[in-house]
């Protein structure tokens, strides 16, 4: 449980005033009091990948990328963009923090869509809470393969958090969260539960932002979810994935339609200036 750590957490100085508050509830669309229970963690959860997409626009055009509470807020509030998993779960566990939930960050090694074998390092977070003795797993940023509803984390065998079904294992000391697609089980991360703080991430973050082999400097990746499925576009690869049905592929051969897409379906709003257009260009050249 998270007291074992005393409490000691990121979001422990990192709060909301009430206008911003306010304007991140009209942001994902959540109505009503927010109380402090499970059913409110809920709704949060299920509403804000389907109003802040997960995007790595910024590092793949050479914008830096802050992760302080302000710097989040102003790009994923107040000016209409998304973000990857360091700005999406920082916003979303300040929020929690804001109404008086119990949350900590933890940090994960990701082995979903990666090559047998290679090893990266910890670069993706999650969240830890607390409610009345029993711990959740909540995550907003994972982009195409988020769960859109907590997770118990000492909860065994399979567990249905939205478009998908989820099973967490402990094995020496390490929590594995995997995913069911078509009758496989897939593993996502690996974590545990030692307490990250901001400078943690900002490191990672910064290598994710500049080393040249990081897939978030090279494709363009941007995920959101909807009522019964979630968008996916991978460079010039957009897919719509519903929880019932077949799975819908479709290849962009224009910049215009990119640009399209990620205004339409993700409801970005994009970054002035031609860099954008200038990676996507490399796209629709380099993937026929």
């Amino acid at each position: 449980m998270i007291s074992k750590q005393k409490g000691i957490s990121l979001f422990n100085d990192l709060k909301l005033d009430k206008v911003s508050m306010k304007a991140y509830f009209k942001r994902i669309g959540y109505v009503g009091k927010a109380e402090l229970n499970l059913e409110t963690i809920k709704r949060l959860h299920a509403l804000h990948p389907e109003a802040i997409p997960f995007e790595n626009i910024d590092p793949l055009i050479g914008v830096p990328v802050g992760l302080s509470l302000e710097q989040v807020f102003q790009k994923l509030v107040d000016r209409g963009r998304g973000g990857f998993c360091f700005e999406q779960n920082v916003l979303f566990g300040a929020v929690l923090r804001t109404l008086g939930f119990n949350v900590v960050g933890l940090s994960a090694r990701v082995f979903w869509e990666i090559k047998e074998g290679e090893i990266r390092p910890r670069d993706h977070m999650l969240l830890l809470l607390d409610l009345d003795g029993i711990s959740y797993l909540l995550d907003v940023g994972f982009g195409s393969a988020s769960f859109s509803a907590p997770l118990v984390l000492d909860q065994e065998g399979v567990q249905d958090a939205g478009h998908n079904q989820y099973r967490i294992s402990l094995v020496s000391g390490f929590y594995y969260l995997e995913i069911l697609i078509k009758g496989t089980w897939r593993l996502m991360h690996r974590f545990g539960l030692e307490h990250q703080m901001l400078a943690d991430y900002e490191v990672v973050s910064w290598y994710l932002c500049t080393h040249p082999q990081s897939l978030f400097i090279k494709d363009l990746m941007v995920a959101k979810s909807f009522s019964d499925g979630r968008y996916a576009l991978h460079n010039n690869q957009f897919t719509v994935h519903r929880k019932e049905g077949k799975r819908i592929k479709k290849k962009l051969h224009t910049v215009e339609e990119i640009i399209e897409i990620l205004k339409d379906k993700f409801a970005i709003n994009l970054p002035a200036g031609e860099e954008l257009k200038f990676k996507l260009q490399g796209f629709i050249e380099s993937k026929p």
